[in-house]
């Protein structure tokens, strides 16, 4: 399975308001720009963001967008899930769904543990870990774009 370009982008998007949103909120085509994403798109992935309560909108001419939650309480999994949905690495695997060939299947197991520790590893990573070992130059005012 591979992640899309909604959880790269979208992850990428929100790491950039933590690193830069300490005085406030961060417009849209100043991330754009410091990532290499079109605005368009990262527009698309702010309103699930937003759906999901991670982040929260100002208007007006001091406006942008902002985390409407602690760094700590925002985990890699948690957005990738806002933005994706369901992470099943197949779908035999899915724990909610019963799978057709469930009693002879010898590696269904598999598949569902493989997903777990991809669940359980996302899960353990937060904004406050990622922004702990961002750079000196990701955090400075006049920072070239940062590759996140």
């Amino acid at each position: 399975m591979k992640l899309t370009t909604r959880s790269r982008y979208g992850t990428r998007m929100i790491l950039d308001m933590a690193l830069h949103g300490q005085n406030g909120p961060v417009r849209i085509k100043d991330i754009a720009a410091r990532q290499g994403v079109s605005v368009k798109y990262l527009e698309k992935l702010v309103r699930d963001l937003k759906e999901a309560g991670f982040v929260r909108s100002r208007r007006g001419p001091r406006g942008g967008h902002e985390l409407d939650k602690p760094l700590d309480a925002i985990s890699v999994g948690a957005i990738v899930r806002a933005l994706e949905g369901d992470l099943s690495l197949v779908e035999c695997a899915d724990e909610a769904g019963p799978c057709p060939r469930q009693a002879d299947c010898l590696t269904r197991g598999v598949w569902m543990e493989a997903a777990r520790a991809m669940h359980e590893k996302l899960d353990s990573i937060t904004l406050a870990d990622l922004v702990a070992g961002a750079t000196g130059c990701a955090l400075g005012a006049n920072a070239e774009p940062v590759a996140i």
